[in-house]
C-alpha cells in the first residue's frame, strides 16, 4: 500500500497534480505497477482534483490500461487479416503451446501475459507482435519457442534484439528489428531536404503570407478527408482565442496503414518543422504529438529530436532569434483506442479523459483542446507542409493533378512481392502501384484501411487522388484465393470492438451489419437481406456521431457495389416464406435450460 501511494504521488507531481494529465498518470502508474490498482483511482482523483469515475473511466476506456495486475511480460500478437493470412493463426497456436495458456490468460508464475490486438503498424512485416514494447516482426511458429524460451529467462524484452532494421531503426533511442520497407522515395516527403531551411523561409513572411503559400500549394489532409490544411490553418488563427494549439495526429490505427510509423522513424524532424510552421501561422504557442502506444518504441528518439532542436533555437522561446514567435512540442501517448484517431476523440484524450468523440459543431477550429481553436493535422500533411515552405507553392502545386496536388505514400501490403512504402504522385493509377509492388492474380484492393473501399480489377485503371479514388494511404492486397466476405466479416469485427458505443447506429449497426455478412456467408440469406444491409450501411453512416461511425459500414457497401456476384452466388429466393436463419432448436435451447429439460415436441 505504501508502495501504491508512492507511485500514485510521484506520477501525479511529475504532471502537475492536474486532471488535463490524467492520461500521463495512470500510464506512468501502471508501468511501474504493472496496472492501476483499483485502490489507486481514489487517490489520484484527490491529488489531480477530480472523480474518481473520471479515473476509472479513462482506465476501462484504453486497451493497454488495466485494473488488473497482468504479467511483467505482455504479448501482444496482431491478428488483423493480413497477419492471419501470412500465418498468423499458426503463430497463436504456436505461442499458446510454448506458455501453456489462452489468449487473455496469464501463466502460473505470473510473469507472462498473452493477448490479441487488431493493429500495431506493421503489416509489412507480418505476421507480428508486441513484447511490451518491443516489436518483434516476420513471425513463424518454428521462431516462437525460441522467443518464448529466452523470455523466460529475463525481463529485459529489449535485451532479445539481435539485429536491427535499416535506417533509423538503428538508432541506439530505438533498436527495433522493424524494417522502413521504403520501396519508392518520391518528390517531396522522402526525398532528401535541409533542415530549417523551409522553417527560416517562413520568418522571413508574415502569418497570413505563409498560410496564403499553404493554400496556394492546395495541400490537402493526408488522413482521407482531403480538408484543405491552408484553410483550417486560417479558419484558426481567425477565431477568437487567447490560447491557439497545433495538434500532430500520429495515432494511424487503421489495419493495413503504416507509413506515420515510417515518417516518424526516418522524417521526424520534418514533420516536427511543420508543426511549428503551423504554430507560427495560427499563432499557437503549444503543440502535441498524439503518439499512438503502439509506436511507443519511438518515443525516446522522438524526445531526442524535440531536445535537438530546442537546443538548436528551432524550437521554445524566441526561435531563431525571433523574440516574438515561442513554440513548443510535448508528446501525448494514447493508450490503445482506434477511435482517438478521429480528431475529436483525440483532442479528448489529449485533455486526459477517456477518447469520446464530441459534436461537431463548434468545429476544432474555433473551440478545440481546451475549448480553444487548434489545428489538427496527420504527420504526412506536416512534413508536406514543411516541403511546400522550403520550395514553394508552385512547385508543390505542379505534382499531382490539378485538385490533388503533391505526392501521397501509400503503405502495400498483403498479397504482393514487395510490400512497403511508395511515395507517388497524385494521379497514379491502382493497376501502376500494384505493378510495382509486384502483385499478381489479384482480385481485390482495400484502399484506406478498412474504413475505405475494396476495390477490383474493374476499378484497377482509377488515379489516386481525391477527386478519384480517395485514401489515406493504405493498400491492402488480396489474390483470387481469398474469400472476399471473409475480409469484411473481419473488418466489420474490427469495428465492432473499436467502438466507443457512444451513439446507437454505430453500437448497434455494425452488430446488425456483422451478424448480417454471417448470414450471407452461412447461406441462409435471401436477396431481400441484401437491400436491408445496404439500406442498414446507409443509415449508420448517415446517423453515426463521428468518423468511426460514418466509415465503418463501407466494408459491407464497398463490396455490395463492386462485389456483387460474391453475395449473388451465397444468397438463395425464399419461395416458403420460412426464415433460413431461423433454427427452432436453437430458439427454444434457452428456455430448455431455464427448465432443466428439453422440448418434448421439438426434441421428439
Amino acid at each position: 500500500m505504501n508502495k501504491m501511494k508512492s507511485v500514485v504521488t510521484e506520477a501525479c507531481n511529475r504532471y502537475g497534480n492536474t486532471r488535463t494529465r490524467l492520461m500521463d498518470i495512470v500510464r506512468d502508474v501502471q508501468e511501474a505497477l504493472g496496472h492501476v490498482p483499483r485502490e489507486a483511482f481514489g487517490l489520484i482523483a484527490k491529488a489531480a482534483n477530480t472523480h474518481r469515475v473520471e479515473v476509472e473511466s479513462v482506465v476501462s476506456f484504453y486497451a493497454f490500461l488495466s485494473d488488473k495486475k497482468k504479467g511483467d511480460v505482455i504479448i501482444r500478437l496482431c491478428d488483423d487479416i493480413i497477419d492471419t493470412y501470412a500465418g498468423g493463426e499458426a503463430v497463436a497456436e504456436a505461442l499458446m503451446r510454448e506458455l501453456g495458456l489462452g489468449f487473455g490468460e496469464t501463466t502460473k508464475d505470473g510473469k507472462i501475459t498473452l493477448e490479441k490486438t487488431p493493429s500495431i503498424g506493421m503489416c509489412d512485416q507480418a505476421p507480428a507482435m508486441m513484447v511490451n514494447d518491443v516489436m518483434f516482426t516476420n513471425l513463424t511458429a518454428e521462431s516462437i519457442p525460441d522467443i518464448v524460451r529466452r523470455l523466460r529467462k529475463t525481463k529485459d524484452v529489449q535485451s532479445l534484439v539481435d539485429n536491427c532494421g535499416d535506417g533509423n531503426n538503428a538508432h541506439p533511442l530505438i533498436r527495433s528489428m522493424v524494417c522502413n520497407n521504403i520501396r519508392q522515395s518520391g518528390a517531396v516527403i522522402l526525398a532528401d531536404y535541409r533542415r530549417e531551411r523551409g522553417l527560416r523561409k517562413t520568418l522571413t513572411q508574415t502569418p497570413d503570407e505563409v498560410i496564403a503559400d499553404i493554400k496556394a500549394a492546395g495541400l490537402r489532409g493526408r488522413g482521407g478527408a482531403g480538408f484543405m490544411a491552408g484553410l483550417k490553418w486560417e479558419l484558426t488563427r481567425r477565431s477568437p482565442g487567447t490560447e491557439k494549439f497545433v495538434l500532430c495526429n500520429a495515432d494511424e490505427g487503421e489495419p493495413g496503414t503504416f507509413k506515420d510509423r515510417v515518417l516518424l522513424t526516418e522524417r521526424a524532424d520534418l514533420m516536427i518543422e511543420g508543426m511549428t510552421i503551423a504554430g507560427y501561422a495560427i499563432g499557437a504557442e503549444t503543440g502535441i504529438i498524439y503518439l499512438r502506444a503502439e509506436y511507443a518504441y519511438l518515443r525516446r528518439y522522438l524526445e531526442d529530436v524535440l531536445n535537438s532542436r530546442r537546443a538548436a533555437k528551432l524550437l521554445g522561446n524566441g526561435i531563431l532569434g525571433n523574440e516574438d514567435f515561442n513554440f513548443d512540442i510535448r508528446v501525448q501517448m494514447g493508450a490503445g483506442a482506434y477511435v482517438c484517431g478521429e480528431e475529436t476523440s483525440l483532442i479528448t484524450s489529449c485533455e486526459g479523459t477517456r477518447g469520446d468523440p464530441t459534436d461537431r459543431t463548434p468545429f476544432p477550429v474555433a473551440k478545440g483542446y481546451m475549448v480553444s481553436p487548434t489545428a489538427v493535422n496527420n504527420v504526412e500533411t506536416y512534413c508536406c507542409a514543411a516541403r511546400i515552405m522550403d520550395q514553394g507553392p508552385g512547385w508543390f502545386a505542379a505534382i499531382g493533378t490539378q485538385r490533388s496536388t503533391g505526392t501521397k505514400l501509400i503503405s502495400v501490403c498483403g498479397d504482393c512481392v514487395r510490400p512497403g512504402i511508395y511515395e507517388v504522385p497524385f494521379g497514379t493509377t491502382v493497376r501502376e502501384i500494384l505493378k510495382r509492388a509486384g502483385a499478381e492474380d489479384t482480385a481485390a484492393v482495400q484502399v484506406g484501411g478498412p474504413s475505405g473501399q475494396m476495390v477490383g480489377p474493374a476499378q484497377f485503371d482509377k488515379e489516386i487522388s481525391y477527386e478519384g479514388l480517395s485514401t489515406g494511404g493504405s493498400f491492402m492486397v488480396f489474390n483470387n484465393q481469398r474469400d472476399i466476405l471473409e475480409i469484411v466479416l473481419a473488418f466489420m469485427n474490427f469495428f465492432v470492438d473499436e467502438s466507443c458505443g457512444y451513439c446507437v447506429p454505430c453500437r448497434v449497426g455494425n452488430v446488425l451489419l456483422k451478424n448480417g455478412i454471417e448470414k450471407v456467408r452461412a447461406g441462409e440469406a435471401t436477396p431481400e437481406d441484401l437491400d436491408y444491409l445496404r439500406r442498414l450501411g446507409e443509415s449508420v453512416k448517415r446517423m453515426s456521431r463521428c468518423g468511426l461511425g460514418q466509415t465503418s459500414p463501407n466494408p459491407v457497401l464497398s463490396t455490395l457495389r463492386n462485389f456483387r456476384p460474391v453475395y449473388n452466388a451465397l444468397v438463395r429466393e425464399n419461395r416458403s416464406g420460412i426464415l433460413k436463419s431461423f433454427h427452432i432448436l436453437r430458439a427454444v435451447d434457452d428456455a430448455g435450460q431455464i427448465a432443466e429439460r428439453r422440448s418434448e415436441i421439438f426434441h421428439a
